[in-house]
This record gives C-alpha cells, structure tokens and sequence, in this order.
C-alpha cells in the first residue's frame, strides 16, 4: 500500500474539485470561495515569525505536532491568498511530517493553477510550501532527538 496514500486521495479530491473550472476566471472564483472557508486564526498567533516570508500578501502560518500529525493553521487578508493557503492545508493538515516533505503537491500542476498565477503568487505559492516542509522538517527532528 503507497504509504501516503492519504495526501495522494487529498490532492485527487482538489482535482474533482477544481474539474469544472475550464478558465483561469473560474479558478480563481474558486480558489476566492475556497478562501473563506479557512478556519479562525486566533488573533495571537499573527506573529512576525509566523509570516510566511516571499507571499505577495500577509500571510501566517502556524503548526503544531499532535498524536505525530501536524495541525496547520494559514490565515491572509488576501483571499486569493487565503485561497491558495486552504489548498495546501486541505492536503496537507493532519499528515505526518513525512508525507509532507515526501508527497509532493503535483495537483497544482495538474490543475495549472501556478500558470494561471501572476509570477508574485506562484513564488509565495511555493514559500508557502516550502514552509510547511520545513515545519515538518522541525518536527522530524525534534523528534528523533526525544
């Protein structure tokens, strides 16, 4: 059985998801509505260190390591942002640190949703990702030293 077999039936529900969205108009409505069904940030956690560093907008991100999954939390004032955010975490909450680092988020580009971004977000898009990894990273690590 793929040992990742969780992100992998994620990212295909993203694809179902996004199947009738034939234009990049309809891509973003979608990836707009998609945004504002991210969960409450608490207003705390809007720290300097929990912004992700390369994102056009504002954006946080929080995590924590619960029962060895990761519990992430995104928040932006920006709803494309916001939207691209929900994504990752729809996929990407409550793994294990190793099915982030290992199960690549290739729906994305199945789905063109980097080509259907402006350069800026497709970067922040990306930095976003490469913060989750390395978060998971961190986690792998604390705990192979515990």
């Amino acid at each position: 059985m793929e040992p990742f077999l969780s992100c992998l039936q994620k990212q295909e529900e993203l694809k179902t998801l996004f199947a009738l969205s034939t234009s990049t108009d309809l891509t973003y409505q979608k990836m707009i509505e998609l945004g504002r069904r991210l969960p409450p940030y608490p207003e705390e956690l809007k720290q300097e260190e929990k912004i992700v560093l390369g994102c056009q907008s504002i954006l946080y991100l929080h995590s924590s390591l619960h029962e060895d999954v990761i519990l992430f939390l995104a928040h932006s004032e920006s709803l494309i942002s916001a939207g691209l955010a929900y994504l990752l975490l729809y996929v990407y909450n409550k793994e294990a640190p190793l099915a982030v680092l290992k199960c690549p988020p290739r729906f994305l580009d199945d789905l063109g949703i980097p080509n259907a971004l402006s350069p800026s977000r497709s970067n922040g898009l990306f930095a976003l990702f490469l913060r989750m990894k390395q978060e998971a990273l961190k986690y792998l690590v604390y705990k192979d030293n515990n």
